[in-house]
């Protein structure tokens, strides 16, 4: 089961992860790290763009791995 849980602020983030060590329950949190900049968001909305407007192709995986000569495992 997977629940996502935005908390508002620091001090509820806190008290959330103390009620799940204390139920002792198991647990992953997101690190702000994974967060895009900007200019990703703004190049993955273009890229949304670009692709919706017909002006980029798609690729299958064969045609993906044939391209890149990848030898299956």
């Amino acid at each position: 089961m997977t629940i996502v849980v935005n908390p508002h602020n620091p001090k509820e983030e806190k008290a959330l992860l103390a009620f799940l060590d204390s139920m002792k329950y198991d647990y992953s949190r997101e690190d702000d790290a994974f967060v895009l900049s900007e200019a990703q968001q703004k190049e993955i909305l273009e890229r949304d763009r670009e692709y919706e407007a017909g002006e980029t192709e798609t690729y299958s995986i064969d045609e993906i791995i044939a391209h890149f000569n990848i030898k299956e495992k």
